[in-house]
């Protein structure tokens, strides 16, 4: 997937999100509520995001074609690949090198990997 988000992008998906299914109507008027913008930014930035294959806007009903965890898994995905060549143990260790983890993180972090090893 690897797209890049701006933080506009980012909180215009987010409201989406949140609303869908949404008119696109709806939409628009949200949009200049919440972020103060005009009917053509609103399709602009839209039709940017359904181009990049995280919206579809059919029959002016705008909805996701990926969930916002799956997005967001996939950001993380891509982000420890990059940063650490994929090793979720190197990005452990950086994580956890200038903050403690608490009991409940710990514990939390061993029931997922509990999981993944069935």
């Amino acid at each position: 997937m690897a797209v890049e988000f701006g933080e506009v992008q980012m909180k215009f998906a987010e409201l989406i999100w949140e609303k869908e299914p949404v008119g696109s109507g709806e939409l628009v008027k949200l949009c200049a509520e919440r972020f103060e913008w005009k009917k053509s930014t609103t399709y602009t930035v839209l039709k940017k995001l359904c181009e990049k294959g995280l919206f579809q806007n059919i029959d002016g009903v705008v909805t996701s074609k990926i969930s916002k965890e799956e997005f967001y898994t996939k950001k993380s995905e891509e982000f420890v690949e990059e940063a650490f060549g994929g090793s979720l143990p190197a990005f452990l260790a950086a994580f956890t090198s200038h903050q403690k983890l608490s009991k409940n993180e710990i514990d939390a972090i061993r029931n997922i990997i509990d999981r993944a090893k069935e």
